[in-house]
């Protein structure tokens, strides 16, 4: 007799991945808001649908439709508005591609499309439109991304980005970490990453052990644009990245009605640097097709960085940029 064979159960990462709210109408009901429904556009969720983890709804505030988490991820009928200057490739991508999955921009560095999925759909999202189908480093076992990296020598940092590259299951990123391993000329790996805010229970014990195991210097590069994007596990997380020996910064994106007032700012840095965390860079929007709403114009976001220098040390203020397709780095503002 044949007996059936156990499969091990999923981590508990995925399971709640799984379990997220993609209803538009039952993320208002659980927040006691059903009459934002007129706000919500369906032909806007079906082009690029919503994804919430529970954990990260229980940060909004319930009975408040201007929640600055809430604002980032419910799919409204701004975004179908038609706006000049806002287009699909809002960075260049498309311009930038090295091989399958790889887009060079800039000196020293390589940033591989790890994959298109993510934890959490974010409205401004500037590759909202990019074709994954077609542009996934994991696809065939990263083979042609290793291959490009393997025969550019100047470049010694690999950006795992997507996508959210931490969406891939641990045994799959080491299948690119154990052949980046024999490529010597790249000595760090950065990983750009919304999990440990959005999804904190991705950093377990199994992702904790691929950290440590890997010879390049890794940093983290998280994405919180709000103070109340932070809780307890939060800060677990990136304790636990933190004593793996990570280096753990911080980008933002500046969002009409999110956080483009100094408070928010300065309480966002603030946070952040209490949970470990040192902040990198504040954006200002990439002008991708159905973000044009959360436009902060550059004299308003000049302001804001003015009133972050005067109210915090220096390594607390984030860089504010542009992202200028063409440009051969950020454009400070």
């Amino acid at each position: 007799m044949i007996t059936a064979q156990a499969h091990p159960a999923q981590p508990r990462w995925q399971q709640l991945w799984r379990e997220a709210v993609r209803d538009p109408r039952e993320l208002l009901r659980l927040l006691g808001l059903p009459a934002l429904a007129a706000s919500l556009s369906d032909a806007a969720a079906a082009q690029f649908p919503l994804r919430v983890p529970h954990g990260f709804v229980a940060r909004m505030r319930r009975g408040d439709p201007h929640d600055p988490l809430l604002r980032q991820v419910l799919p409204v009928v701004d975004e179908e508005r038609i706006v000049p200057g806002f287009s699909l490739d809002a960075v260049g991508d498309a311009a930038a591609r090295g091989a399958a999955g790889v887009l060079h921009k800039y000196a020293g560095r390589a940033l591989l499309i790890a994959t298109g999925s993510c934890a959490i759909n974010c409205r401004y999202c500037f590759r909202r439109h990019f074709p994954y189908a077609e542009e996934t480093a994991a696809a065939g076992r990263w083979t042609e991304a290793l291959g490009w990296l393997r025969g550019h020598p100047g470049a010694e940092e690999a950006i795992l980005s997507g996508g959210d590259p931490l969406s891939l299951a641990t045994p799959k990123l080491a299948e690119f970490t154990d052949v980046l391993a024999g490529i010597e000329h790249v000595h760090t790996l950065r990983i750009h990453t919304r999990l440990p805010v959005v999804l904190p229970e991705r950093v377990d014990a199994e992702l904790l052990a691929w950290v440590r195991s890997l010879r390049q210097r890794v940093v983290v590069v998280i994405h919180a644009n709000h103070a109340n994007e932070f809780d307890g596990s939060v800060d677990a997380a990136l304790h636990a990245l933190r004593v793996a020996g990570v280096t753990l910064l911080n980008q933002s994106v500046l969002l009409r009605g999110v956080n483009d007032e100094a408070d928010a700012l300065v309480e966002l840095s603030r946070r952040m640097f209490a949970a470990g965390v040192l902040p990198y860079y504040l954006h200002q929007l990439d002008r991708v097709a159905g973000a044009a709403h959360f436009a902060v114009d550059d004299a308003r976001a000049r302001e804001l960085a003015a009133a972050l220098r005067e109210r915090l040390p220096g390594y607390l203020v984030p860089r504010l940029v542009r992202e200028v397709a063409g440009e051969p780095s950020k454009t400070p503002l």
